[in-house]
């Protein structure tokens, strides 16, 4: 029994398949796992992009990391809290991405040997607090502007890495806007 969805004057046009065909195609390929038949995007460009993710992911958890332990100055001890959270929050963006990777069918890649070429965001260090607070800022801006294209560009086509890229995009404006408070209120306007 195939259901239907009527709607605003349209004739009635089938929007469900029904249960016996879900089951059906369920058990075909299944060494897929996730992928099934009805997902609309491209599985292994969708790993490559998110490789690349993972990796900038990655390259602000180190950096973030670093900072929280070098930031020395006035203050310093609530900016190093304030980076030492960011870097716990870029974690588990790894995290997730690493997880979504794994659900397409691809190895999540932690090789630090190409970590930074494949990262979109640079890892630099700053000679001083604000510094680093302006390092961590750009970085976060070059996340922000990525994401974003990336939520584009996969839609409706895969609604669950669109839906995870949306909720690690909320939480990177979030840092920008918190290194942006830092950097006017610790020396860099």
């Amino acid at each position: 029994m195939q259901q239907t969805r009527t709607g605003q004057g349209s004739a009635a046009a089938p929007f469900l398949t029904d249960v016996r065909t879900l089951r059906e195609r369920a058990r075909q390929h299944i060494e897929t796992g996730a992928v099934t038949q009805s997902y609309g995007g491209d599985a292994a460009r969708t790993i490559e992009i998110l490789q690349s993710v993972l990796a900038t992911e990655l390259v602000c958890v180190l950096r973030y990391t670093q900072h929280s332990i070098v930031a020395t100055g006035l203050s310093s001890d609530s900016v190093r809290n304030e980076f030492a959270e960011h870097a716990k929050e870029e974690q588990e963006h790894a995290m997730s991405v690493a997880e979504r990777i794994n659900q397409l069918g691809g190895a999540p890649d932690f090789n630090p040997a190409t970590l930074t070429a494949r990262s979109a965001a640079e890892y630099s260090t700053g000679a001083d607090m604000a510094a680093m607070i302006r390092e961590n800022l750009v970085a976060e801006r070059i996340a922000i502007d990525h994401y974003r294209e990336l939520v584009r560009y996969f839609g409706d086509d895969d609604p669950a890495t669109r839906v995870m890229m949306e909720a690690i995009l909320a939480v990177e404006e979030e840092h920008a806007s918190d290194m942006q408070d830092l950097l006017a209120t610790h020396g860099g306007g």
